[in-house]
């Protein structure tokens, strides 16, 4: 049994002692012929029950008032995340007008500069809400008592500082990932009688068997994302650090009480150059180490499906990439197995997620926000996702109401108590160097960069 497969049955039968969330299901007061009662059906969201809609009477008489929404979050889970707002639109009268956009990060500063920011943007970057506040302080408005009830009640004290800024609360969180998941193929590793690797040196050792006994190459990779082009580089440095330098020293790197080019994290480099700079292993499928850098971190792991990859590293999130009809499970089509460790203490997790930033008080903005921190929207957002790959660090969702295996394993290995979770390092620095100079020395790296002389550059642009 691997560890995945163990802190899921520890997560499940944990639920299976707590008390059950009663759930908002289908459209308001609707008889199944209006707007609303038709998206729920087509999110697969429990359409044919009705919902009760004194669980929104909080919010008053907000007809015919819209809210603004700007965010990362793209197709396919733009529907799914439109859906999850039905019985909010169908019981409060508010219209959600929802933008996604691939260029957001860059764009929303453009916006606020200019003085046309939406009413709510989900920030993917708690880096990027210390940038904001840093750098336009009046423009992001701290969210009402209702939402920080919902967030001091659904979420762990953690959570609720990565939405802070110097001890003020802005941010309340949305949706989260697990990043420390390796995509393969279970039936390629059957008919090859390879076994999941439990270790670090197992995970190594496996690779090398792959690329001396097979005509495919072991690992696939890529890192392109237009403007946010390298992240998914950063991904993987971050799940090293907290492989071979710990927990401890991954906490003093983000905060720069050591700096970017210790000798830990050139070290951490160098590992992951072992697999992504090695042309004996990369880029299945793809081309040479070079194609790394340009191959779309959303294409680069269709390999394991059709047999050009045996592994992809991705976070939880990749579940909604596959193409339609794939099944995603451990006797499915793909599947992921934990990033494995050397190390016997713990079980480190790199993770990541979103944070709603208000920028008007407007009553069906707080409305909006309120509804986005509360147990019902997780739960919402779950049944709204009937082809899996999302879920939240809300105590409040349900894990039952998770669409998959995987996304029930993903959470529960989030919650087990052998896991040490870690925000994604890169979200957590200054947004000059996190989404800036990391991301760019990624690329620098992957093209015949040193890990010395990318992480020295990468430590001269840390702002003073």
């Amino acid at each position: 049994m691997n560890r995945t497969t163990t802190a899921r049955r520890r997560r499940l039968a944990a639920v299976a002692t707590g008390a059950s969330l009663a759930l908002v299901l289908a459209a308001c007061g609707g008889d199944g012929d209006d707007g609303g009662g038709d998206d729920m059906e087509e999110g697969g969201a429990g359409a044919a029950e009705d919902i009760d809609c004194a669980a929104y009477d909080e919010f008053g008489d907000l007809e015919g008032t819209s809210v603004s929404v700007y965010t990362s979050i793209v197709e396919p889970e733009q529907t799914q995340q439109e859906n999850s707002y039905d019985a909010f639109e169908e019981c409060t009268g508010v219209t959600v007008d929802y933008e996604g956009s691939r260029e957001f990060e860059a764009q929303l500063l453009v916006r606020i500069q200019a003085g046309n920011t939406p009413d709510i943007a989900y920030l993917p970057q708690p880096g990027l809400l210390n940038t904001i506040v840093s750098d336009f302080p009046d423009a992001i408005v701290e969210p009402p008592e209702a939402t920080v009830a919902n967030v001091d009640e659904f979420f762990s004290e953690e959570w609720k500082e990565y939405g802070s800024v110097d001890g003020t609360f802005y941010a309340a969180p949305l949706g989260a990932n697990a990043k420390s998941f390796v995509w393969y193929n279970p039936a390629m590793f059957a008919d090859a009688g390879y076994e999941v690797p439990e270790t670090w040196t197992e995970l190594m050792e496996l690779t090398e068997t792959i690329a001396s006994e097979q005509e495919v190459l072991p690992w696939c990779a890529g890192v392109e994302s237009g403007d946010a082009t390298g992240w998914a580089g950063t991904d993987w440095i971050e799940d090293v650090v907290l492989r071979t330098a710990g927990p401890e020293v991954y906490d003093q790197w983000i905060s720069h009480e050591i700096p970017f080019n210790d000798p830990q994290i050139v070290e951490a480099f160098d590992t992951a150059g072992e697999i992504l700079k090695n042309p004996e292993y990369v880029n299945a499928g793809l081309g040479g180490v070079d194609s790394i850098a340009t191959t779309a971190w959303d294409q680069a792991g269709v390999g394991v499906l059709d047999g050009s990859c045996w592994m992809y590293r991705m976070a939880s999130f990749y579940a909604t990439q596959w193409p339609e009809g794939t099944e995603v499970g451990s006797e499915g089509d793909v599947y992921a197995f934990y990033l494995p460790t050397d190390q016997t203490d713990m079980q480190p997790v790199l993770g990541g997620g979103e944070f709603v930033a208000a920028f008007d008080d407007r009553p069906e903005v707080q409305a909006f926000q309120t509804y986005l921190a509360s147990a019902d929207w997780a739960n919402q957002k779950a049944i709204a996702t009937p082809e899996g790959g999302w879920f939240s660090a809300n105590n409040g969702l349900d894990v039952n109401n998770l669409a998959s295996e995987f996304d029930r394993d993903a959470a529960a290995l989030v919650a087990d108590e052998e896991t040490v979770f870690r925000f994604d390092a890169s979200d957590l620095m200054p947004g000059e160097v996190g989404a800036g100079t990391f991301w760019n020395g990624i690329v620098d790296w992957l093209t015949g960069a040193s890990s010395q002389e990318v992480t020295d550059q990468i430590e001269s642009s840390w702002p003073m």
